[in-house]
């Protein structure tokens, strides 16, 4: 029989709020597999640590013999989820949804396990593809105006004088329907998902099913202390970041949030968290070796420990005695003058040119362990040099004219 108040604790560690909590109760009491609904549009994916968090909690949950659904919102990734946007989503064609969704099923898996007993991968255009105009009427007629404009993020856009298509009004309908037609019984999410997923309850309800229970994770800022992890802010860490890019990422952290990442994103001993936490605090050589142990407890998490160690040796190695790596990628450039913007340009292409001038305002770009001021540096490439562009990552520049 399911320990309920075990996991409940266990789902609490990375839980801010739950709707519907006695009905998640209710229904792990009954021993009966749950259905875990993991919703996503199929725009290009790029997880990361923030979005493992529901990830994880969802993981836990097919251990003890629950099954995620995956449902790939082929459909109504076609709308555009309005949700964070102050203006319209550009549409996609279906061969980039297709595109995206494999991309999506392939981060995914890097937590969640992928037998068919524990995982099913379901897409909305299987019920909206063939419903009738008139059934798709009949649930528009169970949600109301001011339903739909007591979300702010609606309110703001008319308060704000910007148009709301019609189209974006009913995409929370739409993802609310998804629950019933998939017969969701827990679902994960983060806060900007929560109204849509409220929705959901109200349709299963309306219709004569039990309503899904609906888990708020718990959301951190991002690396840089700023506002959560977004690729647009360069301030994440994501999934497919190799180990040492986790890792050194990690040891950037400000103090203050080594505390915060290890209870989120790892599975220390919550005494261990503190006790971390309180080293951090005391900034210096506790709070480098606070760090470590965080770093290496989030890669062993991704990558496993023999992985772990060996990042730690070498970030030791690297940075107590300030050596650079030995097997630095190289690259060349087509001129012997070039500025530090266009070096940059051409060692990280995965950056736009704001994320680059931002690394140089940050001082986390250096010359030949020169730390560099200015985007439109020359740099004389009379004989070769050493780029450093980030805590750990180092190019060999050479010219190529």
């Amino acid at each position: 029989m399911t320990d309920v108040p075990a996991v409940l604790e266990r789902l609490r560690r990375t839980t801010d709020t739950i709707v519907g909590e006695q009905d998640l109760i209710d229904r792990l009491a009954s021993g009966r597999r749950l259905r875990i609904k993991y919703g996503v549009d199929c725009t290009a994916p790029d997880l990361h640590l923030g979005h493992a968090v529901n990830l994880w909690m969802m993981r836990q949950l097919q251990d003890l013999g629950h099954q995620v659904v995956f449902l790939l919102g082929d459909l109504t990734t076609r709308i555009g989820d309005p949700t964070g946007r102050s203006e319209t989503r550009p549409t996609l064609t279906p061969e980039e949804i297709e595109v995206n969704a494999a991309s999506f099923l392939e981060q995914v898996s890097l937590v969640l396990r992928t037998e068919p007993d524990v995982l099913e991968v379901r897409r909305n255009s299987e019920w909206y593809g063939s419903m009738e105009v008139a059934t798709l009427l009949g649930l528009f007629s169970q949600v109301t105006q001011a339903q739909l404009m007591a979300r702010d993020m609606f309110r703001d856009r008319v308060a704000a004088g910007r148009e709301i298509a019609l189209h974006e009004l009913v995409y929370p309908v739409l993802q609310g329907y998804d629950s019933f037609a998939m017969d969701s019984d827990l679902t994960i999410v983060g806060s900007d998902q929560l109204f849509n997923e409220q929705l959901g309850r109200h349709f299963q309800q309306r219709l004569g099913a039990p309503p899904q229970a609906v888990v708020i994770t718990t959301i951190t800022p991002g690396i840089d202390g700023g506002p959560k992890q977004s690729k647009s802010l360069n301030n994440y860490i994501g999934l497919t970041d190799s180990p040492k890019e986790k890792f050194g990422k990690l040891m950037s952290l400000p103090d203050t949030l080594v505390q915060t990442y290890a209870h989120v994103y790892s599975e220390l001993p919550l005494e261990l968290v503190a006790a971390l936490g309180e080293a951090a605090a005391h900034g210096g050589p506790p709070a480098r070796d606070a760090k470590l142990k965080l770093a290496a407890a989030i890669v062993t998490r991704y990558h496993g420990a023999n992985v772990a160690k060996a990042e730690r040796a070498a970030f030791t190695e690297q940075f107590s005695h300030r050596s650079v790596p030995a097997d630095l990628p190289e690259i060349a450039v087509k001129t012997s003058r070039p500025t530090i913007l266009e070096l940059l340009q051409a060692a990280r292409p995965e950056l736009s040119n704001s994320e680059l001038r931002r690394l140089i305002r940050q001082g986390a770009v250096s010359i030949d362990d020169q730390k560099v001021l200015s985007h439109d540096q020359p740099v004389p490439l009379t004989e070769p040099v050493t780029l450093r562009s980030g805590s750990r990552t180092f190019h060999r520049v050479v010219a190529d004219v």
